[in-house]
């Protein structure tokens, strides 16, 4: 097992590299202008003030039981970069995460990033007036997808994307929708 490394000033061409390449050729990334060196050397500003707190925050990943499941599997047996972090590395569901956060309070995310990637497939009746301008038809229904990453500084972000299901296939109404009175969490 090779350790983790502390990122230097010295990482940041390759890193930029690897995540500029992933910005313009995947959507593994929902951002679409390739990220500058100074943008870079302010993200490692940030990690540099954030390992001087907790060198070694714990990673919550909230996802569905399905996603706990491949979390798991890579955390055993995946890549050295998630059997590196396995140990620190925890798989919950939203309900699961949010409980812990009430009785574990770290609000300013100083002893934990969380990471979320999830689908909620039962929107309630009463939301569905936000989507109005995606009106259904008989037999569909809405979804949202969330994902996003908190006490990551700069690197936060929380997006929703709104989908429709007709009981056998999903399609994308619209990314990057705004919900109203919902709070910004995983």
């Amino acid at each position: 097992r090779r350790p983790l490394i502390r990122c230097t000033a010295a990482h940041l061409p390759t890193i930029r590299e690897i995540l500029n390449e992933a910005i313009l050729q995947t959507t593994a990334i929902y951002e679409y202008a390739p990220r500058s060196e100074e943008t870079m050397r302010a993200w490692l500003a940030e990690r540099d003030d954030a390992a001087k707190a907790d060198p070694d925050p714990a990673i919550v990943i909230t996802t569905s039981p399905i996603g706990i499941a491949a979390v798991e599997e890579q955390l055993a047996g995946g890549s050295l970069p998630a059997r590196a972090v396995a140990e620190r590395t925890a798989a919950v569901t939203e309900l699961e995460y949010r409980l812990w956060c009430i009785r574990h309070p770290d609000d300013a995310r100083d002893r934990h990033i969380n990471i979320w990637n999830w689908i909620k497939t039962s929107v309630p009746r009463q939301r569905h007036a936000e989507f109005a301008r995606h009106p259904l038809a008989a037999g569909e229904a809405y979804w949202l997808h969330r994902a996003g990453i908190t006490g990551a500084g700069t690197a936060d972000r929380r997006d929703c994307h709104l989908w429709k299901f007709n009981g056998h296939h999903a399609s994308l109404l619209e990314a990057f929708v705004a919900e109203q009175g919902v709070r910004g969490t995983g």
